[in-house]
């Protein structure tokens, strides 16, 4: 019997029966919702340049982002979220997150871990990696719903993830209120 063959992310997706590591007792690529992962994995973005990469590799190619965003135009995927898509498939270990937030050559890097914090770490350890963040104002491009670009801060993106439900087109999880 021949084996079959699952693209990359087809695999974690199958909600049946998936035992493997969880955060906040689910499948970690479910964090993002469903239309948006759909739209991902069927993105030209994540066929051609996602596909195989490691912890390594994907800071390379985040290295060369030139904007953050969610979804524009036609619902479309940024390479940012594609990015972000493919770090909770790896679940990269704390160390690799941190240093990726600690660098300070190539802030979508930074912003993109900044954002994979915030939807993996347990409350308490978002606030205390990310609140440093609000000090950085380096300037990012964001990517708006419409496909235009607007002007964005590193501090200004981070509170964003601290205090807005959602984000780049993204729920995201209730963080109680800061004592």
């Amino acid at each position: 019997m021949a084996a079959t063959h699952h693209t990359d992310a087809t695999r974690m997706l199958d909600s049946r029966g998936y035992a493997g590591p969880t955060i906040h007792n689910t499948n970690p690529l479910h964090l993002l919702e469903t239309p948006v992962r759909d739209r991902i994995t069927e993105s030209y973005y994540w066929k051609e340049q996602c596909f195989a990469l490691n912890a390594a590799t994907l800071c390379d190619k985040a290295s060369s982002l030139t904007y953050i965003g969610g979804t524009y135009g036609q619902q479309k995927p940024t390479p940012f979220l594609c990015l972000l898509f493919k770090l909770l498939q790896l679940l990269p270990e704390k160390e690799i997150i941190m240093l990726y937030l600690q660098q300070k050559e190539f802030k979508y890097l930074t912003a993109l871990a900044a954002f994979y914090v915030r939807l993996t770490f347990e409350t308490t350890e978002v606030f205390k990696v990310l609140e440093p963040l609000l000090g950085d104002w380096r300037k990012l491009r964001r990517r708006t719903r419409e496909g235009g670009w607007r002007l964005d801060y590193m501090d200004q993106f981070v509170d964003d993830l601290l205090v807005k439900d959602r984000v780049c087109a993204t729920s995201l999880r209730k963080l109680p209120n800061r004592m």
